[in-house]
């Protein structure tokens, strides 16, 4: 498969890894856009949330589990943080695969652009 996400988690592509476990990788977004910004990626792959299955149900909720542990290690519950999935292309998904974008360290502004 010649998808980025597949090979970063599987360690073909470098990247600056946080934490990993048996189904998700989180690395550290190479282009940060506040000062914590870090992706979470399941390891199987599913192009996009609008191809997620009702299989994928208990994937995704345990995604949220781990967003929300990595987060607190990050001390982001103390000030709060974004979670954001892009969709398509109008929804700025440049990879497909699908992925979490987590950002906090800052105040984060509505609408986001």
């Amino acid at each position: 498969m010649d998808c980025l996400f597949c090979k970063i988690a599987q360690g073909e592509i470098p990247s600056t890894k946080i934490y990993e476990d048996e189904r998700f990788f989180a690395f550290k977004d190479i282009a940060p856009q506040a000062p914590v910004h870090f992706l979470v990626i399941p390891k199987q792959h599913i192009e996009s949330l609008d191809k997620v299955t009702e299989e994928d149900v208990k994937l995704l909720g345990d995604a949220m589990l781990f967003i929300a542990r990595l987060a607190r290690k990050q001390g982001l519950d103390k000030t709060g943080y974004r979670v954001v999935n892009n969709m398509g292309d109008d929804g700025g998904q440049t990879v497909k695969h699908l992925h979490f974008h987590i950002l906090g360290g800052r105040s984060l502004q509505w609408p986001p652009g």
